[in-house]
């Protein structure tokens, strides 16, 4: 039954992908609602035919209430957000509202029970609920990953105009060409003392006028979106007058601040003197959040490696059947605070491939401090393929219970990377490096440097747990693609 649900939303998105935007969101949501509902009725479905399975009797009036319950279910994830239309694709926000939204509803049914004196069957409560929770999950998970498909196809974009300076826009059209499941397109760009010009574009997108021609620019494009890039010609009066100037149309408005790699809980809007000031808290290094994570990457790297002893044994045996060399290659990289230490790793190239990276400096196809080839001739036939999915860094995990390296963080750079490093990329080592990290998940080395290290900066700004365990998730899907693994 609940293939069959599965089924019917595909189609359906199918039919409305090509639609405006104002147009397949709310047809969007109202396939999210009717999903949401069949998964609860699928629930309570389950109940009660486990209960007259198991020779229980169900009184009609029950049977009545769990339908009910049902149909409250699409009601409560309405009231707590779950069909904005800001949080399609979005997963794990997406997922959070939806679970607060089952907890919430779950908890005034039981409530409410308990101060009416109202005899509601546990079963209800204690099964039908949770289980609706996760039906419910699950079909937001199968939704998400479909949305995305289609969005790289090119379906059910929000067409965008970019306002900013050249190096900014051209940044952000590189961002959503490369992330194209965020469903966002640049269609047309506004640049300081830009007139309109059917020759002049960045990067293929057209400009369309400067800042004082934005609504021109959006009516010409038709687009449904502006994105204001951090540039200080337009100040608090100036998007004001912009935002109004954009309410008629109800174009959406997005505005990047100054600080863009810091998000989430550091960063509230706190009303002071009349003005709405945005306070941003200083990252915790330090403290139990610290001692937790470090808990954490040591209790699991030592399970992993109790479950891949074997597996990394027969690794090791292959490598030095298959070419001169040992199993293990160590090298000399830069951890917290420029401390060194020797990462393990499975040798992935032959023996003397220190000596013959000189003579192919001159084939570096990576800018910045780098050095990569996508066909490096260094590495064995065995080695490509542990490169591909990342096999080679198993024994890293020997480094992390030693404490030099983390589950996940920045990139662990050579000694000879950091000696070229400015202020900024510094910022790096103030955390351990990961065995995974932002850059794994992102793309690995299709990335440019500046790009790695954005997203290492992005990760130390905004570290958690939380934070870690969706890198762990997204790095099955990163590793078994093997895209940029080279």
């Amino acid at each position: 039954m609940r293939v069959g649900v599965e089924e019917r939303s595909v189609a359906l998105l199918d039919d409305v992908a090509r639609t405006a935007p104002s147009i397949w969101t709310r047809s969007y949501a109202r396939i999210l609602m009717a999903g949401d509902l069949a998964c609860a009725v699928i629930a309570c479905e389950i109940v009660v035919g486990t209960r007259l399975w198991l020779g229980a009797y169900v009184p009609g009036t029950e049977a009545l209430l769990g339908l009910a319950l049902a149909l409250a279910w699409p009601v409560a994830m309405a009231l707590g957000g779950a069909y904005r239309k800001r949080l399609h694709g979005e997963g794990t926000e997406e997922f959070r509202v939806v679970f607060n939204g089952g907890l919430a509803l779950t908890a005034a049914v039981a409530i409410g029970a308990y101060a009416t004196q109202t005899s509601i069957a546990r079963s209800f409560v204690m099964a039908m609920f949770p289980l609706a929770l996760l039906l419910t999950l699950f079909f937001r998970y199968r939704m998400r990953k479909r949305l995305h498909r289609l969005r790289k196809q090119g379906d059910y974009v929000r067409q965008m105009v970019a306002v900013g300076h050249r190096e900014a826009v051209l940044d952000l059209v590189m961002q959503f060409r490369r992330q194209p499941h965020h469903g966002m397109q640049i269609v047309a760009a506004c640049l300081p003392d830009g007139a309109p010009d059917p020759v002049m574009d960045v990067d293929g997108v057209q400009v369309l006028g400067d800042f004082g021609s934005v609504p021109e620019a959006v009516a010409r494009a038709k687009a449904d979106s502006v994105a204001i890039l951090a540039c200080p010609e337009l100040d608090g009066a100036a998007l004001r007058r912009l935002a109004w100037s954009l309410e008629d149309a109800r174009t959406e408005l997005y505005v990047a601040p100054a600080l863009l790699d810091v998000a989430g809980p550091r960063i509230s809007i706190r009303p002071m003197a009349g003005m709405p000031l945005l306070h941003v808290e200083h990252p915790e290094f330090d403290g139990a959040r610290r001692l937790v994570k470090n808990a954490f990457d040591r209790v699991v790297a030592g399970a992993a490696l109790t479950v891949l002893a074997v597996p990394m044994l027969v690794i090791a045996v292959i490598i030095r059947a298959t070419s001169d060399g040992p199993a293990l290659f160590r090298q000399s990289r830069v951890g917290k605070d420029g401390s060194e230490f020797q990462v393990f790793k499975f040798r992935t190239m032959v023996a003397d491939a220190e000596r013959r990276k000189l003579e192919l400096l001159g084939e570096n196809e990576f800018d910045g401090v780098l050095f990569k080839m996508r066909k490096d001739p260094r590495i064995t036939r065995v080695g490509g393929f542990l490169r591909r999915y990342s096999l080679d860094e198993l024994p890293q995990l020997l480094n992390v219970i030693r404490g030099e390296m983390s589950l996940v963080g920045p990139r662990p750079p050579l000694p000879d990377e950091v000696r070229k490093y400015g202020e900024d990329v510094r910022r790096r080592l103030v955390v351990k490096p990961g065995m995974t990290g932002l850059w794994q998940v992102s793309g690995r080395s299709d990335l440019s440097w500046e790009e790695s290290v954005r997203l290492d900066l992005r990760y130390v700004e905004n570290w958690s747990l939380v934070l870690d365990l969706q890198i762990l998730w997204k790095t099955w899907a990163a590793v078994i693609s093997g895209e940029g693994a080279y």
